[in-house]
């Protein structure tokens, strides 16, 4: 464990020294919230509830989407491809870690460096430009609390799975690129799903997608009763198992693969 803490704390140094990142990062994510909350602001301009929410609740939704995409930033997509372009992925798995150990560390100390470089920023320009996030009902938190770790896990266990492709192709960069726009399009982040119709709605209902953005956000703008909350809360567990255990098996089969090859 002390090893992977040490991972964690040399992540949070060196994500502190890129500046322009975190710079851009920030402008970006206040465009796509400022940009959000004009369209639905102009969406319910005369309208009292729409998919039953209101439109302060709507833009507290938009505020905390774009907290909680910091918390979902991920990059062992990225460390995976490097390790096999360059060869050395079959001397990282020899070494006394799980490489994937050290993956998953490198993303927590980012994100836990984000929290302070990003995040604060994004809620502080969300709340004087768009609306305070305040949440519908405080009783609510530890299970938004839950939600947004199991979140965060499914988050980076799909990346994980996703970026294990690169052991089959060469690039994998223009996949990255698409797999992050689809994601945020079919998880509710920019828009919910109880906006599509409801043949596409159930559907999108039955993949893990819903649960990494739109269930925790539900949570924390108090949509749907507790006993709702709870069931969808046991789907997402269930999906964090199920992604649990097809990693698990990848993993085995990506480290048999690569000790057979010889990297």
């Amino acid at each position: 464990m002390k090893k992977y803490l040490y991972v964690v704390k040399t992540q949070i140094i060196k994500s502190m020294t890129y500046e322009f990142n975190v710079y851009g990062n920030i402008v970006m994510q206040t465009i796509i919230m400022i940009t959000s909350a004009c369209f639905w602001k102009a969406l319910y301009k005369g309208q009292g509830m729409v998919g039953d929410v209101d439109a302060d609740s709507m833009l507290t939704y938009v505020v905390l989407s774009s907290l909680l995409s910091v918390l979902l930033i991920t990059n062992v997509e990225r460390r995976i491809e490097t390790s096999v372009v360059k060869g050395t992925v079959a001397t990282d798995m020899m070494k006394p870690v799980n490489i994937f150990g050290i993956y998953f560390a490198e993303d927590i100390g980012n994100i836990l460096a984000l929290v302070f470089q990003n995040m604060l920023p994004i809620l502080i320009i969300g709340s004087l430009m768009v609306k305070v996030p305040l949440m519908a009902d405080l009783r609510d938190l530890p299970l938004f609390i839950l939600s947004a770790a199991e979140s965060f896990l499914i988050n980076w266990l799909m990346a994980a799975l996703f970026g294990m492709i690169a052991f089959s192709a060469v690039n994998i960069d223009a996949l990255i690129q698409v797999k992050k726009h689809l994601l945020r399009l079919l998880s509710g982040s920019i828009i919910p799903i109880w906006f599509f119709p409801p043949g596409v709605s159930k559907v999108l209902g039955l993949l893990p997608f819903v649960y990494i953005y739109q269930l925790p956000l539900s949570i924390y703008i108090g949509r749907g009763d507790r006993a709702q909350q709870l069931s969808q809360m046991r789907i997402q567990f269930l999906w964090l198992v199920i992604l649990t255990g097809l990693f698990l098996y990848a993993q085995n089969r990506a480290t048999r693969k690569v000790m057979v090859q010889g990297g």
